[in-house]
């Protein structure tokens, strides 16, 4: 691996001053939008709310790659949504855009040539367009049925050619769409993990310890009459560092766990004859199937013990899990 090259201290200095020149110009674009959250921004939001099918984003280049994400955030916020390519729509896909839905239209110039081919379409099919361009006096903003002005003073890079400061505006634009439309949906943090099931948010909204819990012969057993040997064999051959005493209905008298096995080593206790009933834990800490396995684990931490015995209605043994289950569902 080659190392970095030694930079002379006035090429640091430029280098860590371009950086923040581009961070600069970018901030202002964006703290210049906030004057553009006005009566377009709420009819735009009107539309996508009223919207009985899905909201169709599209852009090209640039802008076509901050549209796919636009309509990557409103999809798991709560307001269907899909990007179709320009270039593509007119070669076919025009026909996923049904009369139901809501186009949002991406172009800093206005006068995209793939966009304004297909304009005469969306036109027929009747569907409301609604426009984010960097020129209200375009023809996009103008055939629009609402505009979202972004323009910006200037882009970020110094030849003023490559989109940056302008780009950056218009993805903040789509993420101030997204969370206002999120909001007044009343789009939950459970919505959110239903859309994002194998995100961590998701394990932990969606995950019920009974997802994750050993059942049947899996569960670490012995009975009231079990001595501490007996109970120690259990717990060795289940492998989650504890067993459960209860009688044979599974009503739980306590639990027996390596703590109480340390504990009981260090007293000089015959392990080969005394009753595991006089050196347990009575009742011990325990939880529900339905609850959600992230609640399991804030017991755990609680309780500052490493596992739980699972319970019914009637507090029968049906289950058990300890800190590593919860570790390999991915909720810790």
């Amino acid at each position: 691996m080659n190392s970095s090259p030694e930079l002379k201290p006035s090429e640091y200095q430029k280098l860590r001053e371009l950086g923040l020149a581009v961070l600069r110009t970018e901030a202002e674009a964006v703290h210049g939008l906030m004057e553009r959250i006005d009566h377009n921004f709420v009819r735009a939001c009107e539309y996508m709310l009223d919207c009985r099918g899905r909201i169709v984003v599209t852009g090209m280049g640039k802008s076509g790659h901050i549209a796919n994400k636009i309509a990557a955030t409103l999809a798991s916020t709560g307001s269907p949504a899909f990007f179709v390519h320009p270039g593509e729509a007119s070669h076919g896909d025009l026909g996923m855009i049904t009369g139901g839905d809501v186009v949002l239209a991406l172009s800093n110039s206005g006068e995209t040539g793939e966009i304004i081919t297909i304009l005469p379409i969306i036109k027929r099919l009747g569907v409301p367009l609604v426009a984010m361009t960097g020129n209200p006096e375009s023809t996009l903003a103008k055939e629009a049925d609402v505009n979202i002005d972004v323009s910006v003073d200037k882009e970020a890079c110094p030849l003023g050619l490559a989109p940056t400061a302008s780009t950056t505006a218009s993805l903040a634009m789509g993420d101030a769409l997204a969370v206002a439309l999120l909001e007044t949906r009343g789009f939950t943090e459970l919505d959110f993990a239903r859309s994002h099931p194998g995100g961590s948010l998701g394990r932990r909204l969606l995950l019920h310890v009974a997802d994750i819990m050993h059942r049947g012969e899996k569960i670490p057993r012995v009975g009231k009459k079990a001595t501490i040997s007996e109970a120690l064999v259990e717990m060795t051959a289940k492998g989650l560092g504890m067993t459960a005493v209860a009688d044979e209905n599974g009503a739980i008298s306590g639990i027996f766990t390596d703590g109480d096995l340390r504990r009981t080593l260090d007293k000089g206790v015959d392990l080969h004859n005394t009753p595991v009933t006089e050196v347990m834990t009575p009742g011990g800490v325990t939880t529900r199937p339905d609850r959600l396995a992230a609640e399991a684990l804030k017991l755990m931490e609680e309780n500052k013990i490493n596992a739980l015995l699972v319970v019914d209605d009637t507090n029968r043994l049906t289950g058990a899990l300890n800190m590593h289950d919860l570790l390999r569902a991915g909720v810790v």
